[in-house]
């Protein structure tokens, strides 16, 4: 039983890792912890300046740098074009096998009230955050159900790939995946996106679990990074109104390196929904619905827990609404402090 609750999930020594927005922020933190891990590296962002000086980092993290390899490729993914190319470009590089692990962690936000919202911010919201995660999956699922090269054959004339590590696709959320307020409008409804992309995704593997077993096993996760201190957080607050920042107070901060170690923690721990910090946790438990609860006793401890968060989220919802309407009367409209 010990064993069975110690199996690492997420192995990746010697397998080869693709992360999208792998040039800063969690992206990076994550690259350069599976590399410390043995994992081969290909980091994908759209800067080229970025990327060459990621790659370094990454490079100087590797476990056995005398046999891990390193790669980066600079691309937009938010078209289906870019992200075929992309995996496409990583399996050549990769002598002709697609990646064993995505993980997609690029993405922006624009938190600013609704009606204040430039309307081709919505777009740039799904196409950075859902659609990015949407066409990466595309192309990994194709390249890995319809591989160029075949694999090893048994004396019994049975493939052997299905005995190997499971395959990994990693979406990355967000705490309003759960739960938004005002100021994440034009953002939190591509991040509730994916969680429903990665849940319906994650029944659909079983379909190819049994009709094909010549294939590694495919999961689908997401991971639910807590607020970060990075540049994209401050170029966030530089948009964000007074009052989207004073619903925030109170809110748990990890550096990227913290919220990367949690995340690869709970990928290793074979869950599917990755949460980073202890109140997205409880947020998350209290609206799992039909998502994959980890086993008995892990999806008893969530029902309970979400049971708990449930009744504790009405008070909440009311104290937010009862603040959002004070700051209606004493300042107006606009969602800045009056100035005196």
């Amino acid at each position: 039983m010990g064993a069975l609750l110690t199996k690492n999930e997420l192995p990746v020594e010697g397998r080869t890792v693709l992360i999208t927005g792998g040039s800063k922020g969690l992206g990076l933190a994550a690259a350069q912890q599976l590399a410390a891990k043995g994992a081969n590296l290909v980091i994908v962002a759209r800067g080229q300046e970025s990327l060459s000086t990621a790659l370094k980092g990454v490079t100087k993290s590797a476990r056995n740098p005398e046999t891990q390899r390193f790669h980066s490729i600079q691309a937009n993914v938010i078209t289906a074009e870019a992200c075929s190319r992309v995996i496409a470009e990583a399996t050549e590089w990769n002598n002709g096998h697609p990646p064993d692990i995505v993980w997609c962690c690029s993405g922006s936000a624009h938190p600013t009230l609704f009606a204040d919202t430039p309307t081709e911010q919505f777009q740039t919201m799904m196409d950075s955050n859902y659609f990015s995660c949407v066409y990466m999956a595309h192309a990994t699922l194709n390249a890995w159900l319809r591989p160029t090269s075949k694999p090893a054959i048994t004396e019994e004339g049975e493939a052997t790939s299905a005995s190997k590590p499971a395959r990994h696709i990693i979406f990355t959320g967000s705490f309003v995946s759960f739960y938004s307020f005002a100021g994440f409008t034009p953002y939190a409804p591509s991040k509730a996106a994916i969680r429903s992309l990665s849940d319906s995704l994650s029944q659909e593997m079983n379909l190819y679990a049994t009709s094909r077993p010549d294939l590694p096993r495919m999961r689908i996760h997401t991971v639910f990074p807590a607020t970060m201190h990075t540049q994209s957080c401050a170029d966030e607050d530089a948009v964000k109104s007074d009052l989207t920042k004073s619903l925030e107070e109170g809110d748990q901060i990890l550096q990227p390196e913290e919220c990367a170690r949690k995340a690869i923690s709970g990928l290793e721990a074979g869950e599917e929904l990755v949460a980073t910090s202890l109140i997205i946790r409880a947020v998350m438990a209290s609206v799992l619905g039909g998502a994959v609860r980890g086993g008995f006793w892990k999806g008893l401890a969530n029902t309970v827990l979400g049971w708990i968060t449930a009744v504790v989220m009405v008070f909440i919802r009311w104290e937010m609404d009862t603040k959002v309407r004070k700051w209606g009367r004493e300042h107006g409209p606009s969602g800045y402090r009056k100035k005196d």
